[in-house]
């Protein structure tokens, strides 16, 4: 399910050619731990596993590509290089340095596979919000929302076989910090992917729209660790889920509105604004609100390591915090609570933003993610948010409380289920 894997062996059976896939595996990634490393090099051993059997020889190469990928290319004499899409800073620096370094003769092509309309296609510019993007995004899901064509079995093979991969090698070459230790309940690769959506798909689909924000419910489809690591396509889950919209119309449209919607938005603001992990990156409106209460005094003022250890006076953040130390995965409604008390919390919006960063990209699964910046901005900085009724410390950005947790759902129950 992989449109830049189905583009390249296209344009290998095109020219007769052996196909090639290559991982470049770098040392370190942002914050992520080896709870993020384990889950991807988990998934990448049952890649291997399936291109054996398409007889499409699997590349792990260790280092930076630009350091490593050119010298594959003349070494095996590609004909052609086919590489996925990010809007990340860091990812689209890679695709740069490695263009810069090619042969000359050797045509580079970049697929944007992992939104189902392509990113550059949806929009030429950054959006403000859900509303103006949704239906530039609807008007082209005709087009894009189809069914995957199979790869198939390659029927030219390579000269020489893929090196057997020393996976032990690979995770002692990583310079990441390994006491975050990898969750239990997530198992990593395609096959279990697709097993977490076939039970939301039977078990929780249902409730999805009714019941998504309440963190006491199982109303979530937890796919986006698979999502995050391409392990699963979105647009895989998509084709499924809407299988079942006559039966469950409101809970399809939610996840369609969620799953493509909101994660394109996040995808188109991280790819159109390069200050999409900083308070630079937002509207006017909201940097000068919060500038205007920059100075305003705080009712706690919180260390990193206090939140990090969820040791603050508020039960319900302290749970929230806990169960992304300990699962990888904070439920949806209490992300956004969690990240707007830190605004409350900390010295000013810029710490707050770089503490919750950190904190996300750390723990969370799924950080290092377009869905954790935007997720993040939308808290404290007002991201494709509107100005509210101006208070202390918030300014104009929307605000969040306890009281309005408990209206909405039972905050005890989940204090309880995470209680230090």
């Amino acid at each position: 399910d992989n449109w830049a894997f189905l583009y390249a062996q296209r344009l290998a059976l095109k020219q007769e050619l052996p196909l090639h896939v290559c991982f470049c595996l770098v040392p370190k990634f942002l914050d992520a731990t080896i709870r993020h490393y384990g889950f991807m090099l988990r998934g990448l051993q049952e890649v291997t596993k399936e291109c054996a059997e398409l007889n499409i020889p699997f590349h792990l190469l260790l280092g930076y590509a630009k350091d490593v990928l050119p010298a594959f290319v003349v070494e095996h004499g590609v004909g052609g290089l086919v590489t996925d899409f990010c809007p990340l800073r860091l990812p689209r620096q890679w695709v740069e340095d490695v263009k810069e370094r090619l042969p000359e003769d050797v045509p580079f092509a970049q697929v944007d596979a992992h939104n189902i309309v392509p990113c550059w296609v949806t929009s030429p510019k950054q959006e403000y919000s859900a509303r103006t993007i949704r239906g530039k995004i609807h008007a082209q899901l005709p087009e894009f929302l189809t069914e995957f064509p199979p790869v198939i079995p390659h029927p030219y093979s390579p000269s020489c076989p893929a090196e057997p991969i020393a996976w032990e090698a690979c995770y002692s070459s990583l310079q990441v910090d390994r006491t975050v230790k990898e969750v239990e309940w997530a198992t990593p690769g395609t096959a279990a992917g697709m097993a977490v959506l076939k039970s939301f798909i039977t078990e929780r689909l249902k409730s999805f729209s009714s019941h998504r924000n309440d963190p006491n419910k199982a109303a979530l489809s937890n796919l986006s660790p698979w999502f995050h690591f391409g392990q699963v396509s979105t647009q895989r889950a998509i084709l499924e889920v809407q299988k079942h919209r006559r039966t469950y119309k409101e809970s399809v449209d939610a996840f369609v509105e969620e799953a493509v919607v909101r994660r394109e938005l996040a995808e188109n603001f991280c790819y159109y604004n390069e200050n999409y992990d900083s308070v630079q990156g937002a509207y006017d409106w909201a940097q000068t609100t919060l500038n205007l209460h920059a100075k305003d005094k705080r009712p706690f003022l919180y260390k990193l390591q206090e939140l990090e250890q969820g040791t603050t006076h508020d039960p319900l953040w302290n749970a929230a915090q806990l169960q992304m130390v300990q699962e990888g995965k904070m439920h949806g409604f209490l992300r956004m609570y969690w990240a707007k008390k830190i605004l409350e919390w900390t010295r000013s919006p810029e710490e707050a933003l770089q503490f919750a960063i950190y904190l996300n990209d750390r723990y969370e699964l799924d950080g290092r993610d377009p869905n954790g910046y935007v997720g993040c901005l939308w808290s404290i900085c007002g991201i494709h948010d509107q100005g509210w009724a101006e208070r202390a410390i918030f300014g104009k950005i929307r605000y969040m409380n306890y009281a309005g947790c408990k209206r909405k759902f039972d905050v005890g129950e989940f204090e309880r289920r995470y209680a230090p």
